[in-house]
């Protein structure tokens, strides 16, 4: 019998946070590299869904986002603020990361959620 989900207990909040100016330039040189594990419809990604896929993956799907372009374009404004999504470095040399929708069972989520609100940003799942 498969136990409960377990997360990485290394995750942490960057402390201090970072400047606004170093926000802005994180946004400008990230790039995103989409995790076929996280797919059930690649869409545009160029990815090939695992043919065994894990059901306690969180799925892209789930958030709506099907497209390379958008996906970039939601990694890029969540550097500041939106909904919880992990971003897990793809390739350091590259600057690409994959990305997926914090599931509401993660107890970090509420860490992230809590720091969202100490530092005045605006969170989609608090509205």
């Amino acid at each position: 019998m498969r136990r409960g989900k377990t997360y990485n207990a290394k995750r942490h909040i960057c402390e201090p946070p970072p400047t606004p100016t170093e926000l802005e330039r994180l946004a400008r040189q990230v790039g995103y590299a989409g995790n076929p594990e996280h797919k059930r419809n690649p869409g545009d990604f160029g990815l090939t869904p695992p043919s065994c896929p894990r059901a306690d993956k969180s799925l892209c799907d789930v958030a709506r986002i099907f497209r390379r372009k958008d996906a970039l374009v939601l990694l890029r404004a969540g550097i500041g603020r939106g909904q919880p999504v992990e971003a897990q470095l793809e390739n350091q040399a590259q600057g690409t990361y994959h990305g997926y929708p914090m599931p509401e069972s993660d107890p970090f989520r509420n860490v992230v959620l809590e720091q969202w609100s100490r530092r005045g940003l605006v969170s989609e799942a608090n509205d």
